[in-house]
């Protein structure tokens, strides 16, 4: 290995490399001609006198020396990205990149008529949203602030509880109209139900929380939460969906609630080290707020 650090374009490139399988891929996917993604492979394996992929019939294959690597250029990424948003708000009080985590019903059907209204209050602002069931970590940064279904344990972190989000069985009006609608829990035996496909960590322990819902029961597995909304909506069967959704849909019909009934605990959560940021904690106090009213607007009559 050469005593000459690698530069982060190096990096950024042997990322693209290995999301994309070839050089003409991560060349299409950086803006850079191949021959310079080509120059990048070669200048970093021998930086770290590594080989780091090796050429198949169906590209590029990493090797175990850069599959062993990639964690570590991921923290990298997620860290210059940081960076850069930080480097951003700098310019002005209210101006530059804050990027939040949440999942993809909060970040599809709740944030945004919270985030539409503060954009034009601070035109200066700019929102990057990554929509995930899965955890964001806040202290590798990979994201600045998040919106959770869970309270936040790291000490690191500023979180504020705002409530709970609940979650019960709903059906579009016209899937009612033809499958009648279930007045009991026995009744459900003889609906088509929506439901997740791959039982995971978080699965499991909502299952604990709602007993009786089994993977063989469902008419319908997705693990997006999205697609399980879509197909309610559809009409396609009965689903769980959040309270404040449904309410703003009067198609959505509430049923058997008590078969059903999941609870959310909510949290907003962000680095304690952007306490200071100004975007940041605009940002964090409008989510505060604007979910604060999305669950007060679930809870009225």
């Amino acid at each position: 290995m050469t005593q000459i650090d690698p530069s982060w374009d190096l990096y950024r490139t042997f990322l693209a490399v290995m999301d994309e399988g070839s050089l003409s891929g991560a060349a299409r996917t950086l803006g850079l001609a191949q021959p310079t993604i080509g120059r990048h492979v070669d200048t970093l394996e021998q930086a770290l006198g590594l080989e780091l992929f090796t050429r198949s019939q169906h590209g590029l294959a990493p090797t175990d020396a850069a599959v062993q690597l990639r964690p570590y250029a991921e923290s990298l990424a997620a860290t210059t990205a940081a960076l850069v948003r930080a480097a951003s708000g700098e310019r002005e009080a209210v101006h530059g990149v804050v990027r939040i985590a949440a999942s993809e019903v909060i970040g599809v059907e709740v944030l945004p008529p919270i985030l539409t209204p503060l954009r034009q209050r601070y035109p200066g602002l700019v929102i990057e949203l990554t929509l995930s069931s899965s955890a964001e970590n806040l202290i590798r940064r990979e994201a600045d602030i998040a919106v959770r279904m869970f309270k936040p344990r790291q000490e690191a972190l500023v979180a504020r509880h705002i409530g709970r989000i609940e979650v019960r069985l709903h059906a579009h009006r016209r899937y009612l109209d033809r499958a009648g609608t279930p007045t009991t829990v026995e009744d459900l035996a003889g609906h088509t139900l929506i439901g997740f496909d791959k039982e995971t960590a978080a699965i499991r322990s909502m299952s604990r929380r709602v007993a009786g819902f089994d993977r063989t029961l469902f008419g319908l597995r997705a693990d997006s939460d999205l697609a399980q909304l879509a197909m309610i909506r559809a009409g396609y069967g009965i689903g769980g969906c959040q309270i404040g959704v449904a309410k703003r849909d009067p198609a959505l019909v509430l049923v058997v609630p008590e078969a059903f009934q999941l609870t959310l605990d909510t949290w907003v959560a962000m680095h304690e080290d952007l306490r200071s940021s100004r975007r940041c904690r605009v940002v964090f106090d409008a989510l505060v707020a604007g979910l604060g009213d999305y669950i007060k607007w679930q809870d009225a009559p």
